[in-house]
This record gives structure tokens, sequence and C-alpha cells, in this order.
């Protein structure tokens, strides 16, 4: 199946994730308590409503896909998405930065079809940063400005720009690092990553280590339509749908020189 993407429906969207972000901000700017999920990993009140909100949103926007939201699968709640486009819903990516009162949290919603991502917006609530990748292209919105078209920039032979997880990098990326002529290495957290590859701004992302698809989706739709790619370490194609929607280590990248 093929999904056929609107403006409206892509605006839509954006709206409910800038939604989700201001509830999310009542909370970061109130107080709160992190508990403990079954696989040891921190959930917050902030979490809960933004998933809440999301889920909501999208049935009242359009009730055509399953949703597959990260809170939802924790509780055991699971839906089937054999054969059909679905949602992923991460509410809050970068928990661990939100409980430090760091900014690099975000809202991920994205639309899966054919195990692609098609549609992805970023939120980044505590920047007021929108980012956004569709086939109507991928754009970036700071504040009340106008949206911004974004694009990777041609990866150079030398001098190439790293990201990596600000509370996950691992020796295995180190290693893999080691390969490259890297001028500089950022730090950064939550999906961000891929949109700092795909607004030029950085040219590698690997990930070796555990994440889950609700974590990835958004920000490769947005980089897919920056002109970017995410591929699996041995370069095939990196798919969704996959069994329990975790994700094997991976390759975000700008596009080839």
């Amino acid at each position: 199946m093929t999904v056929g993407l609107s403006r409206d429906l892509v605006e839509q969207i954006v709206r409910i994730s800038v939604a989700a972000g201001d509830e999310i901000m009542k909370i970061y700017n109130s107080g709160f308590t992190v508990e403990s999920k079954d696989d040891r990993s921190p959930v917050t009140a902030a979490d809960r409503a933004a998933e809440d909100l999301i889920t909501r949103a999208i049935l009242q926007t359009t009730d055509a896909f399953p949703i597959v939201g990260e809170e939802a699968v924790s509780e055991g709640r699971i839906p089937d998405v054999a054969g059909t486009p679905f949602w992923l819903v991460d509410p809050l990516d970068g928990t661990k930065e939100f409980i430090n009162h760091r900014d690099e949290f975000t809202v991920n919603i994205a639309l899966v079809d054919e195990r692609r991502p098609v549609l992805g917006v970023v939120h980044v609530p505590a920047k007021g940063e929108t980012y956004v990748g569709s086939p109507f292209g991928a754009f970036v919105r700071r504040g009340k400005g106008e949206p911004r078209a974004i694009a990777c920039r041609p990866t150079p032979e030398k001098g190439l720009i790293a990201v990596a997880s600000r509370s996950h990098r691992s020796p295995a990326v180190d290693d893999y690092l080691a390969r490259f002529d890297i001028a500089e290495s950022i730090s950064a957290g939550s999906s961000i990553k891929f949109c700092l590859v795909a607004e030029g701004k950085a040219d590698l992302y690997p990930r070796f280590g555990r994440t889950m698809e609700w974590d990835t989706a958004a920000g490769h739709a947005v980089l897919r339509h920056a002109g970017g790619e995410v591929v699996l370490v041995d370069g095939s194609e990196f798919r969704y749908a996959k069994p329990g929607f975790e994700n094997p280590d991976f390759i975000a990248r700008s596009r080839p020189a």
C-alpha cells in the first residue's frame, strides 16, 4: 500500500507535535517525579501526557492506521501492523535529557508505509524548533518564523563532522569513526542527531546499541527527505515493522559527494 499524503495532514501532525510539546513544557517547568518501566528505562508524567494527547489527536484527524506508541507498547498494548501503514510515536524522546533539564528532548511522530518512514515530525519543545520531512520536502521552523527548506550537504572526503549520542556513546562508535577523517565530533541527545545531519550540520551519525523504531522513524523521515539515508552496518536498507519494533545497529549519513 502507498499512502497518499496531503499538505494538510502534514500540517496537522506538526500542530499535534507542538501541542504535545506544550504539554511537556508545563510539566518540565512545574516539577515532576521519575519512575522506572519494566526495562528500567525512565518515564515521567510528561511521557504519558504527551502520548495520550498525540494518540487522541491522531485518531481525531484520521483513524485509518494503527498507532504504535512507546508508552502503550510498554503497557502491552501492541497493535498488529502487518501489511498496513502505521504511526510510530515517541512522545518524549530523550527522557534522560528531560530529567537532567537539558533542552535536547523531542516529540517524534512518524508515518511508516511499506516499511519506510514517509512522514516525520521532530519537535524540540525547549528550543521551539520543529523539523518536518515528507514528500513535500524537508523543513525546519524556528519559533514563529516561516519554514525553511533544509538539505544534507555532500559528504566531504576529509574533515567530516560526526554526531553521536550524548548518553549512549560506546567504544564501538569510536572504533567506527576511527575509519574516517573526522574534523569534529558533536554530542547530542534524542532524534536531534538525525536533524543535524539533515540540516547539513553533520555528515555521519553511527548508532551501535539498542534503540526502538519510535526512537528513529521521525528523524529518519526528516533525513530521508533531506537527501540522506539510514542504512545497516552492511550498507543494506534500514526498514520498519521489525519483530518487537527493535532496531539493529545503524548508520545515518548525508549524501555521497
